[in-house]
């Protein structure tokens, strides 16, 4: 079943294409990692996909009512501003929100569901911290967690483990990865192509705005795509305990 489907998606700033002309369909059961150097384009296709920006072309996403793309994908920016002084278990509750009436209070399946997402994201002990006090990176996780309680076939993330320590990172991609294997869909954009190939099913790699590869990591992350769009020499081995892939010089 299709959870998203571009059809030659472009957005154009004047006169230049940001994206393209891409088309890609996303299916369930998959841990998505769109990769791509600084101003490929990765952010603008992810929220053009949502329908948040004008483009042409065709997003089964963005063609959806707002109610109902609520319930279809969540969508995680790179902006982490908590406007509120609320508590980090509200704040992840507000994930809840498509699924209830207007005004409708928690029912216990909702609570359930948050408290499922705190303790998928390890926040169980910042239950009641005020969110807005929380470190960068904590408040990062508190967002993921809010995603996660939206509890959608597909979820989005532009960058989200960008601020997070190591621990944290690995932690948050093999969140993304189970849900894969619980027949769920993450898309999610991110700079480290070691964790990109260690925990994704498929990379999606951009570069001036086209779709240049699609595909399993190993069949991405060649040589000759690394160094052509990213311009490193890099070092990719399948071993035993998972992929290896680690950048080691600038070719240009």
């Amino acid at each position: 079943m299709s959870l998203l489907t571009l059809r030659d998606l472009t957005v154009r700033r004047g006169d230049c294409p940001v994206v393209d002309h891409v088309s890609l369909t996303v299916t369930g059961g998959e841990c998505i990692g769109l990769i791509g150097p600084n101003g490929a384009g990765k952010t603008t296709l992810l929220r053009a996909a949502l329908g948040l920006l004008p483009a042409s072309g065709e997003s089964t996403l963005a063609a959806l009512p707002a109610a109902l793309r609520a319930r279809a994908a969540a969508w995680m920016p790179q902006a982490r501003e908590i406007a509120w002084p609320v508590t980090v278990e509200r704040l992840i509750a507000l994930g809840r929100i498509p699924h209830l009436p207007r005004g409708a209070r928690l029912r216990p399946e909702d609570r359930a569901t948050v408290d499922a997402a705190i303790a998928r994201m390890g926040l169980e002990s910042y239950r009641d911290r005020i969110a807005t006090q929380l470190s960068g990176g904590e408040q990062g996780r508190v967002l993921i967690a809010r995603a996660l309680a939206q509890e959608t076939p597909l979820l989005i993330a532009d960058e989200p483990i960008a601020g997070l320590d190591p621990a944290h990172q690995i932690a948050t991609m093999e969140v993304f990865a189970g849900l894969a294997r619980e027949g769920r869909s993450v898309i999610v954009s991110l700079h480290d192509l070691g964790l990109a190939a260690r925990h994704c099913t498929r990379l999606m790699m951009m570069e001036r705005g086209r779709l240049v590869a699609d595909g399993p990591p190993g069949e991405v992350l060649t040589p000759e795509n690394v160094d052509r769009v990213f311009g490193v020499l890099a070092y990719y081995e399948q071993t035993a305990q998972g992929p290896v892939f680690q950048p080691m010089r600038v070719t240009r």
